[in-house]
């Protein structure tokens, strides 16, 4: 049992929850007198009418190596993607994302821009329905969106909603404007924004954190009381599947949705268990999970393991991960001294010992062979340039602090050996993810080596970490940086629009507010007992749950 239910059994109901519980306790009842009725008819027939095949229920293990943090999808303290990963399954999307980028309908079958490029127009799946039965409509949508944004209601995540016209920077509804939500009709859903935005860019960043809520069953509920109402304890969405028990922190049970649009997922039940990351792999090999999140990745290290106990292992063929350096610009205010620390870099090296064969060094976040995508030539290892640019940059001999996770330990220590080779001093500090990254914020480290998962769009990484409220490396003036993010957003035009991200990574270069390093393509280990997975999808924090299928076994 969850916590929070644990700390509310004595707590009196309130109305709307009694008359919710009542409700379900009616179903409870009816369900039961179905299945002692059924029971009964069962006793008068043979063994032979009543085939055990028939009845036996298909299920389907699956691991994740951090558990989810809430059930409500916009009151994710984390706003992890193993939380994303969950909420999936439970509740719907106007999309599904592939990794390469390209979007395929989910909720909405079809998307058009609108308004001059200010406005997206989504026609929804006239089929989509609540695990209650009730159709989803525009009004959902757009009830969902006013909730969510709605300065009362305690959002984790808000930020999502920022761009929509009638917010502020955090994403919180402001006062006297009009929201842009928008039900043309009762399955026509149309969202206009402050600046044009392109329908698949818009899908490929923001799909993953929005979701459609059962507005019609939190009519009772206060928007300030919402985010922790007990109704979150056993919720109703209208995904692929339905929440059926939870153990928090440990054990999640789902069931196949018979009658979502796209398709009934082919098992009974879905059994989402957290497990250590390094025992994914052998529950996988022992048979005790069928499949593991996010897209049963692998290391080159075990792939000969995984390939001994029979799986066939395959590459993404879309990079999943991107490394880069990060660098406090208020400490190391000097481009010189920061172009000095990218030539101490064996990137080629170093890429090699943390990814093997499955690494591609890179001077850009932007994905190779993309529009965006600029050229191949790449900064060179360079040990006597970087002494001359430390002279150059007036370097006195400063210890530096290098932050990392205990999983980054070895590769931080190749870059502590690359520096000290040409004469920069670097102390490492080994902290957990979240510290490295509050650290990285309020200045408390200089360095520190970070992983993250890329889009394909050319703004994912730089994007949002160059703003007033996410300044993260610290650089003393934002405005040109925002002049020409601000200038490659408005512009909706692809040709000209590569011209100035052009220009945008030209100036990254010449200023090196961080080091970008390699991309990296992951490994799926294909599961032997269920067909259909999009193995890469998964990187998207999405998951074709619909189209899997598994066999009683």
């Amino acid at each position: 049992m969850r916590a929070s239910a644990a700390r509310r059994r004595n707590k009196p109901l309130k109305p709307h929850n009694r008359s919710r519980l009542a409700a379900l306790a009616l179903a409870a009842a009816l369900v039961g007198s179905l299945f002692l009725s059924s029971c009964g008819k069962e006793k008068s027939q043979s063994p032979q009418q009543v085939p055990q095949e028939q009845t036996a229920a298909v299920n389907v293990n699956y691991g994740i190596s951090n558990p989810w943090d809430s059930l409500m999808p916009y009151y994710s303290v984390s706003g992890s993607n193993y939380a994303r990963i969950i909420y999936d399954k439970l509740y719907d999307r106007l999309a599904y994302v592939q990794a390469d980028g390209t979007c395929q309908p989910r909720a909405a079958e079809r998307w058009e821009s609108a308004d001059d490029g200010y406005s997206i127009v989504f026609f929804l799946n006239q089929k989509a329905a609540f695990h209650d039965g009730t159709p989803v409509t525009a009004q959902h949508w757009v009830d969902t969106i006013t909730l969510v944004t709605n300065p009362a209601c305690q959002t984790l995540g808000r930020t999502t909603f920022a761009g929509l016209a009638g917010t502020d920077e955090t994403g919180a509804a402001v006062a006297g404007e009009k929201l842009g939500v928008e039900a043309v009709d009762e399955y026509t859903l149309k969202l206009t924004f402050t600046s044009p935005t392109l329908p698949e860019e818009f899908l490929v960043d923001k799909n993953r954190d929005i979701y459609v809520l059962p507005t019609h069953l939190l009519q009772d509920i206060p928007p300030e009381e919402l985010m922790t109402d007990d109704f979150w304890l056993a919720p109703v969405g209208s995904g692929p599947c339905q929440y059926v028990s939870e153990v928090s922190g440990s054990t999640l049970v789902l069931k196949s949705n018979q009658n979502y649009q796209l398709g009934a997922p082919g098992f009974d039940t879905l059994t989402i268990t957290v497990m250590d990351k390094a025992n994914l792999l052998t529950a996988l090999i022992a048979g005790d999970l069928d499949y593991y999140t996010f897209g049963g990745s692998v290391s080159e290290e075990n792939r000969p393991v995984a390939e001994k106990a029979g799986f066939t292992v395959q590459a993404g063929e879309v990079p999943s991960t991107f490394y880069e350096l990060m660098i406090n610009n208020e400490s190391i205010a000097s481009a010189d001294l920061r172009h000095a620390i990218e030539k101490a870099l064996d990137k080629q090296l170093l890429c090699q010992q943390n990814s093997g064969t499955l690494g591609t060094v890179t001077n850009s976040s932007i994905l190779p062979d993309t529009p965006y995508s600029g050229p191949s030539d790449l900064t060179t290892y360079d040990p006597d340039q970087a002494k001359q640019l430390l002279d150059k940059a007036g370097y006195q001999g400063e210890t530096y602090t290098l932050a990392c996770t205990s999983a980054r330990a070895s590769l931080a220590a190749l870059i502590q050996q690359n520096l000290a080779a040409v004469g920069i001093q670097v102390e490492i500090e080994t902290v957990d993810s979240a510290t490295m990254f509050a650290g990285m914020n309020d200045g408390t480290y200089d360095l520190a080596v970070a992983s993250h998962t890329p889009t394909t769009l050319p703004l994912w990484f730089t994007g949002s970490r160059f703003t007033p409220d996410h300044n993260i490396f610290r650089v003393a003036d934002l405005s040109h940086y925002t002049t020409l993010l601000d200038a490659i957003n408005q512009e909706t035009h692809e040709t000209a629009r590569i011209d100035l991200v052009d220009e945008f990574e030209a100036y990254l270069d010449q200023e090196k507010p961080f080091i970008p390093l390699w991309f990296t393509h992951a490994l799926h280990v294909q599961s032997k007992t269920v067909t259909g997975i999009d193995y890469p999808a998964a990187s998207c924090c999405n998951e074709n749950v619909w189209q899997w299928e598994k066999t009683a076994s």
